[in-house]
């Protein structure tokens, strides 16, 4: 079983450092410092580099707090190709609106363009600001985007304005995943791949408690029921710290069983600028159906 690290290549994102807990990064051109829980090491770069940080996430209290300083602005924007993304500084979180390691994927999944004229159906669970969504859409595919957060699922479809896609088909769902994927498997609707980005824990619209621990299995066996005959990939990752990507490979294989194809698994990392030290920040399965013809 080979296990695949996946860097992101995004110019739009720098990691400068990494140490002690911490990480240094610029995006959008803002410089910023947030804790990083896998960062056991040293920090490799001077004191007066980390200094120059214009916003710095503070932990404490039951989310922490940002501190921004000089002329930092609180919302700005950054690109991905034609893609454009809004940034901001959250209150209640250490985020700020998209997840630089994503962007292997998201580079693999451009170059999943149907062949057909016909646009296939992909369902993102847990979408938040739609990064994974907008560049589905963008190769041609039909999307049905799901997250719990009103906020999150505004500010996606916020990033489809700026990025010129108002017109691209994109259905916006603001439901509990697991909620949303039994009523599609009543409804008998399907579709041609899937995709999860699970958070370790969260709540739902309506007070649904998730844990991926005990949750994630059932819901990737209920995704089953919404394959398609048609069915091309599903595209699972996995934040959670004490995990392994042999827990995706062992869930995906379980849950496509009998359907041939193949399974890929490893870690998202994040590359650090002069060492070349990667920082691992999740794991990632992907089921691919064997190719036609």
């Amino acid at each position: 079983m080979d296990i695949s690290v996946l860097t992101s290549d995004w110019t739009g994102h720098r990691l400068l450092d990494t140490g002690d807990g911490f990480k240094l990064e610029e995006i959008g051109g803002v410089r910023m410092i947030r804790s990083e829980p896998k960062a056991w090491w040293s920090k490799s770069l001077p004191a007066a580099e980390w200094q120059k940080a214009v916003a710095e996430h503070k932990e404490g209290g039951r989310e922490g707090h940002w501190e921004l300083r000089g002329n930092c602005p609180k919302e700005w924007e950054t690109q991905l190709g034609k893609l454009r993304f809004q940034l901001r500084f959250m209150d209640n979180s250490k985020q700020f609106g998209v997840f630089a390691e994503q962007s292997p994927h998201w580079k693999w999944l451009s170059q999943q363009q149907p062949a057909a004229a016909n646009r296939p159906r992909i369902l993102n669970l847990f979408g938040y600001t739609g990064a994974a969504s907008l560049v589905a859409a963008q190769a041609g595919w039909h999307v049905t985007h799901v997250d719990a957060s009103k906020p999150a699922v505004a500010w996606g479809r916020r990033n489809q304005e700026l990025s010129g896609m108002a017109q691209e088909p994109i259905r916006w769902i603001i439901e509990d995943a697991m909620t949303f994927v039994k009523r599609e498997v009543k409804r008998g609707n399907q579709y041609e791949a899937i995709m999860l980005d699970p958070p370790a824990f969260g709540r739902g619209p309506n007070g649904e408690f998730w844990k991926v621990e005990r949750d994630l299995a059932p819901l990737l066996r209920a995704c089953r029921d919404l394959l398609s005959p048609e069915a091309r990939f599903i595209l699972l990752t996995v934040y959670t710290i004490d995990a392994s990507s042999i827990l995706c490979h062992n869930l995906l294989e379980e849950v496509t069983r009998g359907l041939g194809g193949r399974i890929d698994i490893g870690e998202l990392t994040l590359q650090q600028e002069g060492n070349g030290r990667l920082l691992p920040l999740s794991l990632w399965g992907r089921w691919q159906a064997k190719a036609k013809g």
